[in-house]
């Protein structure tokens, strides 16, 4: 596959820069919906669009409304709202496409494109090909006829729709009554829809990052910026702080000591829960490549597996489809509960742990105790502008490194390198049991990566 316009996740790129822009837009508009609609047997061919807060929403918003009326399309408008929120709706207006525009953690000047298919499965392989074929072959384009150009509307209950969903995923007498909670929305698309559903099952609600403005969105909140949270969770004498990353489809908590709790603390909490109730499929549960050791000697402790793909939420979502298996996620907070839904959902992840905790009486930081992980670092390097990430992580320099730290670290510990699939980073992990011998070898593949760039 070309990787030209789409990557890891869909498109992403610099707001207004060489792909993120109007002309471009309207083209990948056109290309979506010309493969996805020679595809279809539904005669009303159908959109669902959706956004996070970034100012650039507005342009690619009305650049996308563009390119799929021209195509036939019919557009539905949901506006801000969470990206699995865009997945569940595609399903339920039973819509050939979803599409959300976000950028997800990254700062507001970048945006993306992330594409549904009506399952709300992310969409890759071959459509994915041909779209990136047309979008460089605007003449293959056939455009509607005056008759046939599609029409725009707002879809005013998506909210609620949403909210009921969620609320729907724990029994109906569950109650937050007596919780005191931090909620950061990370000023991204679930800002308002994180608070007011938690307050409407009871829970005293402290906000942060509420207040997006077009610019701060993830900027030192979110789940990908948890201390403001950890030191709100102290201040309010909380129960509990949940951090959601911009378009929501992250979870990281923090318990009501102030410790930050990442996705591998909930995939184990959930694999447990589960487990006793012999509600869990597939024996065991997925994970990839980033998960920590800890993660895996408490799963299997348990007699289950865990399965590891590589990073990326689709990976997991594959490797859980294919698999039977109804628990998977990311150590970076993509959480995906295959009972319910078919991407990863912060909310819904965090009212899975609620009703667990609920149903336990249990304090938060029952999680952060399950299990002791493995010191582990990862370091970012960032690539130059026309740097080849592939003949870097191919150098003899660097595989020889990489060897070395293998060799001496053995069964005690883990390497992994690689390019990121969403920003121009190679990202350098190494885990090990002792922590001075982690920090040498991370050291010292960092230093000839940087080197061979």
């Amino acid at each position: 596959m070309s990787n030209k316009y789409f990557g890891t996740d869909g498109i992403r790129g610099q707001a207004n820069g060489p792909v993120l822009r109007p002309d471009v837009l309207v083209r990948i508009g056109q290309a979506a919906g010309q493969v996805v609609g020679d595809a279809t047997h539904n005669g009303k061919k159908t959109v669902v669009i959706g956004k996070d807060t970034r100012l650039s929403g507005y342009m690619i918003e009305s650049a996308l409304e563009a390119g799929f009326t021209s195509v036939g399309f019919n557009v539905l408008l949901v506006g801000p709202l969470p990206t699995p929120a865009v997945a569940l709706l595609t399903r339920s207006l039973r819509a050939d496409l979803g599409v959300m525009i976000t950028a997800s953690h990254n700062p507001y000047s970048d945006n993306g494109i992330k594409l549904f298919t009506p399952d709300g499965v992310k969409l890759n392989g071959g459509y994915v090909e041909r779209m990136e074929a047309l979008i460089d072959a605007p003449e293959q384009i056939e455009l509607a006829s005056p008759d046939h150009v599609g029409r725009a509307m707002r879809v005013d209950d998506a909210v609620g729709r949403y909210m009921e969903y969620i609320k729907g995923t724990v029994p109906r007498d569950f109650s937050l009554a007596g919780m005191k909670l931090v909620v950061d929305g990370a000023n991204g698309a679930a800002y308002k829809i994180a608070p007011r559903i938690l307050w409407e099952l009871g829970a005293q609600v402290y906000k942060l990052g509420a207040e997006p403005d077009g610019f701060n969105i993830n900027k030192n909140v979110g789940a990908t910026a948890p201390e403001a949270l950890a030191k709100a969770v102290l201040q309010h004498g909380a129960d509990m702080g949940i951090a959601l990353d911009g378009d929501a489809d992250r979870l990281i908590l923090v318990d009501e000591t102030g410790t930050v709790m990442d996705g591998d603390f909930i995939i184990a909490a959930m694999a447990q829960h589960f487990h006793a109730h012999r509600k869990l499929t597939g024996g065991g549960v997925v994970a990839t490549v980033m998960s920590n050791m800890g993660l895996q000697r408490f799963v299997e402790g348990m007699g289950l597996a865990l399965v590891r793909t590589p990073v990326g939420d689709h990976h997991v979502e594959k490797a859980m489809r294919e698999g039977g298996y109804n628990v998977g996620g990311e150590q970076s907070g993509h959480l995906i509960f295959r009972d319910y839904a078919t991407t990863g959902d912060g909310l819904l992840a965090a009212m899975q742990v609620l009703s667990f905790l609920r149903e336990k009486d249990l304090k938060a930081s029952h999680l952060a105790n399950l299990y002791k992980p493995w010191p582990q670092q990862l370091e970012n390097i960032r690539l130059p502008d026309g740097s080849d990430a592939a003949a870097v992580l191919e150098s003899a320099p660097v595989q020889g490194r990489i060897e070395a730290a293998e060799a001496t670290l053995g069964e005690a510990g883990r390497v992994l390198v690689r390019k990121s699939g969403t920003e121009p980073l190679i990202r350098v992990m190494v885990e090990a049991e002792d922590a001075a011998l982690m920090q040498r070898e991370l050291g010292g593949i960092a230093e000839v990566v940087r080197a061979a760039v």
